[in-house]
């Protein structure tokens, strides 16, 4: 039983990978990805949403294969220029990158909805699949960390590297933002559901926490699948692991698998993770890794064919 249509909860490199991996493996247009925005923020006065540009970047074939974010070979003129004014900027705006920004804070000061601001930015790349922010309100996630107290999610992230020790989330922006209807609509319609390998608390949790987002996975009966970011005890990339110890959280598959709990009814992990499977009704252990293209592609159509075995 074919899926002819497939929403992907998306943030971050691993979930970008994921995406473009989807994007070989599957028509374009049964995809849509829906985007964690609980990290964008406002800089020199221009919007700039990071989550969603990697993924954006990404399908587009722009993005930098060494960080995995930013457009490759892109210049810091703009920034190098700031300092001469006596700014030290802390987050790294290349100067193609800059245009985005301009084009979307534009856009958002005369009244376009992000929602509409992203279809114009992702058709004028060329990519067919279906982008969405998760919420066309403010979302911004807040860190609590012992070092700095509250901190914003890009102070946090980028300005101290994400060392500081958290303490705890605060997601309550997203709990007051709303579903856009593009989101609950491809949700509504969809075959089947992924949560990409991307950090359950940093880039997924903020989707979640939308108001009415649970409830309409939860009533969805169809294959509602994520993909851990932990493999062998470690994440991928980024502090999924770091942040899991520093709030008690054991750093493994199994736990990301029980952190989802019951908005999941299928769980993919690495196969290294084998001898400690999660409860989860259905389980693929496999090499979930993604070094290169075709490691994306590969991973996409074992877990598609997968899901629609048990579909069938």
């Amino acid at each position: 039983m074919a899926i002819d249509s497939l929403v992907v909860l998306v943030g971050g490199v691993g979930g970008a990978k994921l995406a473009h991996g989807l994007a070989q493996a599957m028509p374009a247009q049964s995809i849509t990805c829906v985007v964690n925005t609980g990290d964008d923020f406002w800089m020199y006065g221009l919007r700039v949403c990071p989550d969603f540009d990697t993924v954006m970047y990404t399908l587009g074939g722009l993005v930098d294969p060494v960080n995995g974010w930013g457009v490759a070979g892109d210049t810091v003129m703009a920034l190098d220029a700031l300092r001469r004014f006596g700014e030290q900027p802390w987050f790294r705006l290349g100067d193609q990158d800059i245009a985005t920004h301009m084009l979307r804070t534009e856009a958002l000061h005369r009244g376009e909805r992000w929602t509409q601001t992203a279809g114009h930015l992702t058709k004028a790349l060329g990519i067919r699949l279906s982008v969405l922010p998760m919420t066309d309100d403010d979302a911004s996630t807040i860190i609590d960390t012992v070092e700095h107290g509250r901190l914003a999610f890009q102070e946090y992230f980028v300005r101290h590297r994400w060392q500081p020790t958290v303490r705890g989330l605060d997601l309550s922006a997203a709990e007051r933002a709303m579903m856009t209807p593009e989101v609950r609509f491809a949700i509504e319609r969809a075959d089947a559901i992924l949560i990409a390998p991307s950090n359950p608390w940093l880039s997924v949790a903020p989707i979640l926490a939308l108001p009415g987002m649970r409830d309409l996975l939860l009533s969805r009966d169809v294959p509602r699948v994520a993909i851990s970011p932990i493999v062998g005890g470690k994440a991928i990339k980024g502090p999924a692991a770091k942040l899991m110890n520093e709030i008690g959280i054991e750093v493994s598959a199994r736990a990301v698998a029980q952190h989802y709990g019951q908005i999941i009814n299928g769980f993919v992990y690495d196969e290294v993770d084998r001898s400690a499977p999660p409860s989860v009704a259905q389980l693929l252990a496999t090499d979930t890794i993604m070094k290169t293209d075709a490691d994306r592609a590969r991973l996409a159509l074992i877990v598609l064919d997968w899901i629609e075995s048990w579909r069938s």
